[in-house]
């Protein structure tokens, strides 16, 4: 029994769940009575996401109604990109303002270098990383090792939404 055991980690998200929670945020800006005469929307802008209101603080109140649709949902907000380091920042764009935001997916290269590094200081002695594009393969010869992989990544400080994939 000397085979090797492995799993991905990987940072997908359901486009579909997405497009469900816009629509019901895009039906809940237009009901809403204090979203009456702002000119609030909330739609999509190509592969991104576009917040439009007729103040910086209606926009952020948008981007909060899209935030609580994604949670409901079972949606990380951690897949959603909406710029700025310090959090999200508004942009004047004539007698609006604008907010865009990226759903994020796939590990990116310093992510994925990142969770390698986690794996690599604090895992178990034997495990092994490869980054393989938008995913990282974690191999080892024994399965406790990797759920003790599992779950040392579940509880670590990663600015992404990790999943465990083809666990073989």
């Amino acid at each position: 029994m000397a085979s090797e055991a492995s799993f991905d980690v990987v940072s997908k998200v359901d486009r579909q769940e997405v497009d469900n929670a816009l629509n019901q945020a895009a039906k809940e800006i237009a009901q809403r009575y204090d979203f009456k005469g702002v000119g609030a929307s909330i739609a999509w802008s190509g592969e991104k996401i576009l917040m439009i209101a007729n103040s910086s603080e209606r926009v952020l109140a948008v981007l909060d109604v899209f935030q609580s649709k994604l949670i409901r949902r079972g949606i990380s907000l951690k897949s959603l990109d909406t710029g700025g380091d310090d959090g999200p920042e508004p942009k004047p764009s004539g007698k609006e303002y604008r907010l865009e935001a990226l759903i994020k997916e796939g590990l990116s290269s310093e992510t994925a270098k990142k969770v390698a590094k986690i794996v690599r200081d604090e895992g178990p002695k034997g495990i092994k990383t490869q980054i393989q594009g938008d995913e990282l393969r974690v191999t080892g010869k024994s399965r406790d090792d990797l759920q003790a992989v599992i779950a040392l990544l579940k509880g670590a400080d990663v600015d992404a939404d990790l999943q465990f994939t083809n666990y073989r």
